[in-house]
């Protein structure tokens, strides 16, 4: 298509612009020659020296987002096949894993491109302020300390471009956190599959702005000035803010701390909300001038946490629940049919019972072309918040409700694992949650499309004998459309720490129905089915109202009292009002914009079925016996499945093996399980010996 083809070399061209915008941001040229221009032919009586930076850093960053909307939304029905097979080993060649060991875990070639040149655009700015500043020293352009040390003056300039170059870090720290981002999808990228960039940007930020706080801490010292320690400038940098926001930022950097994340989740999730405090005053510190390389990563994500916020409001139905002998449960919601979704997409969710602040992602086990009125995930208990959702449900007083509340979905916007002739599956535990979806995705283009679809080898490996009753979940409770082997569907189970079937799970799997209030609403998507259309108007709408307002302010009230001295309005009392504003045109559009849509989402809501019509509650399961497994006790509509069904006992799967031998031109695999798993698929795909295998890890650290 013509239109596409052009809104994406549009949006190359920006892009192209901004890299080379930073790459001279640093140079002497830039900071003494073109910035003063700019700003000696801006009108100044509007926005100052803040409306030059918003037009260099903020301006084509949300010009970008915005294309990207509309470009998402011309091919979110397209694009799904890669469209010749050069195209498509280029792309594989360049997500092969090149790093498998250290602290950065499995890194693809294009994720270290791209660690490469941040990390070199953060070297080249610091060392080009830095020499330049130094030059200026050396010819007695900043005058030195009373004492004429001049490395004293070079030590606070190396301290101020530490901060410097950690404010330009900080703001690439929330591109990877907005979860419903325009921008992500254009490098392929999943908000979950982008968290460890956020690791990594935070990590470098928090170390530059330590290094930061230190180093002038040590220049006041030496200079017999701690009284700074105190100083709020009105016209210059609040130091007093930085220490508040350096002290919030080092709290959430303990606590993100793996281990300690891992052990105390509860004290790293409700830290981290912190978040707001740490930026509230960061924004006082630097002023908004300073603030605005970091403002469209931002501005992104204030939209993006409003939206959540009013999706997160909508009680959702829920239809029942099923549970497995496994500690394994089911959700399955109701769903807007307008809502769609790619397989391996997650939604996160909350029950106010059990916590009113916490949400836990999850993957998708449902798919939303097979499935048109249904959401389901799989749960299994494992940590706290699964635990007492499992208890609840599991105990013989189960009430009739339970309120629940969702966000999302969240996930690729094609189906990228297509272009594959073959796939490899390999899950470990809970991560064949993921390959469900692939799996109902692959029959519902196999039956209705008639489609060719991939051949599917699913290894999957499970503690105890009771989880293989997850492979009950493979197939939805209604059936499929298609007999099951013409998916040609192979599965290889192994039970690694028994030998033989256990007897302690012979009970069958338990469903629970219930019985949703009249305000519940199916779960929709909360910018309905043009959500990307909506979300670009509202990223342009509300930018243009906010410099609208900003302008009139700051011409017609802020100037004719101020002239720009900063004397009455100071640059803190000024980024204040820049945020407030900011804040109250994203929730005016973004309210406008969702209450128009939920309208739409009430009518189709009042389409779906009666909320009071049952749901099956025969059981699907009660395959072992007590020693063996007999197919025939499998319902009809998965014998099929069962009989391409292998199961090991007491041992594991020899997966460099299995892959190595796998046959197939083009294999994709996908893993999802721990991370030891997916170390060891990644070394076996990055071997010379495997030239055919294309690694894709589906699990997320969260």
């Amino acid at each position: 298509m013509v239109i596409p083809w052009a809104v994406k070399t549009m949006l190359g061209l920006i892009f192209l612009g901004y890299l080379i915008i930073w790459v001279l941001t640093p140079t002497h040229l830039w900071c003494t020659n073109w910035v003063l221009v700019l700003h000696a032919r801006t009108d100044t009586k509007y926005f100052g020296w803040q409306g030059v930076y918003m037009l260099i850093y903020t301006f084509p960053v949300l010009l970008i987002a915005v294309f990207a909307c509309l470009y998402l939304h011309l091919t979110k029905n397209g694009g799904k096949y890669p469209s010749k097979r050069a195209e498509r080993k280029r792309l594989a060649a360049w997500k092969r894993p090149v790093l498998l060991k250290g602290s950065l875990g499995v890194v693809s070639t294009l994720e270290l491109i791209f660690l490469s040149m941040f990390l070199a655009l953060l070297v080249w700015c610091f060392s080009n302020y830095l020499s330049n500043d130094y030059q200026e020293i050396e010819k007695g352009v900043v005058t030195v300390d009373s004492d004429g040390r001049r490395w004293v003056q070079k030590l606070r300039g190396f301290g101020l471009y530490l901060g410097v170059v950690g404010n330009i870090s900080c703001g690439f720290l929330f591109y990877p956190v907005t979860r419903g981002s325009s921008i992500l999808p254009l490098v392929g990228l999943t908000s979950e599959g982008s968290i460890k960039y956020h690791i990594w940007v935070g990590h470098i930020t928090m170390i530059f702005f330590t290094a930061h706080g230190l180093t002038f801490l040590l220049y006041w010292a030496i200079t017999n000035d701690l009284v700074e320690v105190l100083k709020w400038d009105k016209t210059e940098i609040s130091n007093v803010a930085g220490e508040i926001a350096l002290v919030f930022g080092l709290a959430l950097w303990i606590t993100a701390i793996p281990r300690l994340r891992r052990k105390m989740f509860e004290l790293f999730f409700y830290t981290h909300q912190l978040y707001a405090l740490f930026m509230f005053f960061y924004i006082l510190h630097t002023g908004f001038t300073g603030f605005t390389v970091v403002l469209p990563g931002f501005y992104l994500f204030l939209i993006d946490r409003y939206l959540r916020f009013l999706q997160s409001r909508q009680k959702v139905r829920l239809v029942s629940a099923r549970l497995l002998p496994c500690e394994t449960l089911e959700l399955n919601f109701s769903k807007s049919p307008g809502l769609n979704y790619c397989p391996s997409s997650i939604v996160f969710i909350n029950v106010p019972s059990i916590s009113s602040l916490q949400w836990h992602p999850f993957t998708i086990n449902s798919n939303s072309n097979l499935e048109a009125d249904k959401l389901s995930v799989v749960i299994k208990k494992e940590g706290t918040w699964t635990a007492k959702l499992y208890e609840i449900l599991a105990s013989p007083s189960t009430v009739d409700r339970l309120e629940v509340s969702l966000e999302g979905p969240y996930g690729p916007v094609s189906v990228d694992f297509l272009r594959h002739d073959s796939l490899v599956m390999v899950a470990g535990g809970s991560g064949i949650t993921p390959m469900m979806s692939i799996i109902r995705e692959l029959i519902f283009r196999k039956a209705t499309l008639n489609c060719p679809t991939p051949r599917i080898l699913l290894l999957c490996a499970f503690k105890h004998s009771a989880d293989l009753t997850m492979l009950e979940l493979l197939l939805p409770a209604s059936g499929v459309p298609i007999n099951i082997v013409q998916l040609q569907l192979e599965i290889k189970a192994f039970v690694t720490r028994e030998k033989e079937p256990s007897m302690g799970y012979k009970n069958q799997v338990r469903t629970i129905c219930f019985k949703p209030k009249p305000t519940d609403m199916p779960f929709s998507a909360v910018l309905g089915p043009h959500s990307w259309l909506w979300l670009g108007a509202i990223i342009s709408t509300s930018f243009v109202l906010f410099l609208i307002i900003m302008g009139i302010i700051g011409r017609y009230y802020i100037y004719p009292i101020d002239k720009n001295t900063y004397e009455v309005f100071s640059t803190s009392s000024r980024a204040v009002l820049n945020m407030l504003v900011i804040c109250a045109v994203i929730i005016g559009i973004a309210s406008i914009a969702t209450l128009w849509n939920k309208r739409q989402n009430a009518r189709e809501g009042k389409q779906i079925q009666n909320i009071d019509a049952p749901t099956p509650t025969t059981s699907l399961s009660s395959w072992a016996n007590d020693n063996d497994i007999e197919l025939e006790s499998f319902p009809q509509q998965h014998n099929s499945l069962m009989q391409n069904t292998q199961v090991h006992f007491g041992l594991r799967p020899d997966l460099k093996k299995m892959l190595l031998e796998y046959e197939g031109s083009s294999t994709g695999v996908l893993v999802s399980g721990p991370s030891e798993m997916r170390h060891e698929v990644a070394v076996i795909c990055s071997s010379s010996s495997a030239g055919n295998l294309h690694y894709e890890a589906i699990s997320f650290n969260w």
